[in-house]
């Protein structure tokens, strides 16, 4: 006789009878994605406009300097592997800096684009870092809003470290910006703040040579005002703020003898992501901090 059983196994569900249900959970989870999105964005917009106008209400900046950082750690979170995809889009982030910089008055900005010490890096990743910037050198150059925006262009560091195509369009940015008086960007590039110390010295001595002065007399001439005469841009004003993106929290040699008494901010967002919110934030920390310069 053949045996049976009280329990008897249910049978699984087809795909076909699932299939809806799994349908209708898709068709909410797309519907509340798309709820959330503008949701989202009004809040963001809304922070924003009340960041700025915090900001607006205080003195600005009058220069900020910026470590571009984070642009190898933003290709490796995106899975992007092309150098010069990767240093195009940091360029690329140089447009908004400008914009929002000259819509909040600020009056200049530097920023740090290449050092000696990346000269240990992979040739192709300095070929990429050195084409992006000829190639923004050169679209700058030929950006009517550039000079709508009186956006000079202008560059520091060790020239002899760069290639002459990348020399020539960085000349010709310059030459071509010379006139405007907005906004003043400064292309720290080839530049180490170590190099530009001892590049002051080497061009003051060469100076009292010249001038046919004796050791002792050339000694007792060095003071940090007749330093500074002889850095890289010497009527330049010191930082009042710096900013270092990609969550490093050091200045690598950054304007070391111009730094001093420059505020430091640094935050965590990826240089070729930075938000016109990291940028508000920053110059709010700065607002918020009492500058005392050493008294």
């Amino acid at each position: 006789m053949k045996k049976t059983s009280l329990f008897v196994k249910a049978e699984p569900p087809s795909q076909l009878a699932l299939r809806p249900w799994s349908d209708w959970f898709l068709v909410v989870r797309l519907a509340l994605r798309l709820v959330a999105r503008p949701a989202w964005r009004l809040v963001y917009g809304l922070y924003e406009g009340q960041l700025e106008r915090q900001v607006r209400a205080l003195p600005m900046p009058g220069h900020i300097g910026i470590i571009l950082d984070g642009n190898r750690r933003h290709a490796r979170e995106s899975g992007m592997q092309d150098p010069d995809a990767i240093y195009r889009l940091g360029a690329a982030k140089l447009d908004d800096i400008l914009a929002w910089s000259v819509e909040l008055g600020v009056h200049m900005v530097t920023l740090w684009v290449f050092s000696p010490d990346n000269l240990r890096r992979p040739e192709t990743e300095i070929g990429g870092i050195f084409g992006a910037v000829e190639t923004k050198m050169r679209a700058l150059a030929a950006d009517p809003h550039i000079h709508s925006r009186g956006v000079h262009i202008a560059a520091m560091g060790r020239r002899d470290l760069l290639p002459p195509a990348l020399l020539e369009a960085i000349d010709a940015a310059e030459a071509a910006t010379r006139n405007n008086d907005q906004l003043t960007v400064t292309l720290a590039i080839g530049y180490g703040g170590r190099e530009e110390i001892a590049d002051a010295v080497r061009v003051f001595l060469e100076d009292c040579v010249s001038r046919g002065l004796s050791t002792a007399e050339a000694a007792a001439q060095v003071s940090p005002e007749v330093i500074r005469r002889h850095l890289y841009l010497a009527d330049m004003p010191d930082p009042d703020l710096i900013i270092r993106t990609s969550g490093e929290v050091r200045l690598s040699g950054f304007m070391l003898w111009q730094s001093v008494h420059s505020e430091l901010y640094f935050c965590d967002v990826n240089w070729p992501v930075m938000r016109r919110i990291d940028y508000l934030r920053a110059i709010r920390a700065f607002q918020r901090r009492d500058r005392r310069f050493g008294i």
